[in-house]
């Protein structure tokens, strides 16, 4: 375990609520890219179209998710996100790029840990901390994607696990501080990327503080696959080297805070949330301003609910700036020990 991260880490969450990034596809949006940025000189003949690959633009557009990070951190965030949320062999595979997916989340969390050296070269006194993300892939191993075949699977347990363990061994490969396990929306998917963190662990030793974060995706308080927020907690508490569960992205924070309350009350680590910038328009855009999203954060934090806050999708730098300043000495939420599951009816 890189013991040295985790023990600052877990310093900080003792004395302070920590900010989390704001979303990377958002900013990426803002550049109005075309094929061609996509594609760079090294893709100019690859057979497929590649607008859309956020994660390859790590490897031809290196500039722009730096810049993205640096803009975060100078917004007051004390963890970034790696651009790796799809760069797994599974999601490549859209792409025909399944071999590059080491290469992918090894030079992006290089680019991250660069630019949050760069950040704390000038300001040794706070630590900042990159957290590979692990997205959810976009297959599902608890639900069918045929309607006529309810038994029919799209990927195996231990697709996902190997998936994974590539995925894990390129973000550690390029300087990761902590493993981040995000938007789950079947916890089966997380259970393959948790056991691949153990399994990589056992490989090498190197273990790294675990984040934790599902998706609620409607009123029903349930995530996609079925599971209510207690139910989520307890399928995945086993983690070894958990420091934090939460929820994140679907919605907005408004509608998250109830579930955001069950999970602060039954979770026994730090709790994390980082919502959208409210439910997506017509569009598909995000209307919430930063400080409208800021004031239900900061609601949260007056709670004691949180320990991590930050944003998803429709999040800028001057959304995370916001948070920043408005948590800033509020008294983190105190972790409960010996807590009595509920378990619904």
């Amino acid at each position: 375990m890189k013991n040295e991260a985790l023990s600052r880490l877990q310093s900080l969450l003792q004395t302070r609520i920590l900010v989390i990034d704001g979303a990377m596809g958002t900013m990426i949006q803002r550049h109005k890219l075309n094929e061609e940025d996509y594609r760079g000189a090294r893709f100019k003949d690859w057979p497929s179209p590649l607008k859309g690959n956020n994660d390859l633009l790590s490897l031809t557009r290196p500039d722009i998710i730096k810049d993205i990070h640096l803009q975060y951190l100078a917004a007051g965030a004390d963890i970034i996100e790696t651009n790796t949320f799809s760069a797994t062999s599974i999601a490549m595979a859209d792409y025909g790029m399944e071999s590059l997916a080491y290469e992918m989340n090894a030079v992006s969390a290089r680019l991250a840990k660069e630019a949050a050296e760069e950040i704390m070269a000038n300001d040794p006194s706070r630590p900042r901390f990159v957290a590979g993300a692990l997205g959810p892939t976009n297959r599902t191993a608890s639900l069918s994607p045929d309607v006529n075949d309810p038994g029919y699977r799209a990927i195996s347990f231990d697709q996902l696990v190997a998936a994974y363990y590539e995925q894990i061994r390129g973000i550690v490969d390029g300087g990761s501080d902590i493993l981040l396990v995000e938007t789950i929306f079947d916890t089966l998917n997380a259970k393959a990327a948790i056991f691949a963190i153990a399994q990589y662990g056992d490989d090498t030793g190197n273990r790294l503080p675990v984040m934790i974060s599902g998706t609620i995706t409607d009123a029903s308080g349930r995530i996609l696959a079925g599971e209510v927020t207690e139910a989520f907690w307890v399928s995945i508490s086993h983690t070894t080297d958990l420091l934090s569960v939460g929820l994140n992205c679907a919605l907005g924070a408004a509608e998250m805070r109830p579930y955001l309350a069950t999970l602060s009350r039954t979770a026994t680590c730090y709790t994390s949330c980082y919502p959208n910038a409210g439910l997506p328009n017509a569009f598909g855009g995000y209307d919430e301003t930063p400080e409208t999203m800021c004031a239900h954060i900061t609601e949260f934090a007056k709670s004691g609910l949180v320990n991590i806050v930050g944003g998803c999708c429709g999040t800028t730098p001057d959304h995370i700036r916001h948070i920043a300043q408005h948590v800033a000495g509020i008294v983190p939420r105190r972790v409960p020990h010996g807590v009595a599951i509920a378990v619904p009816a």
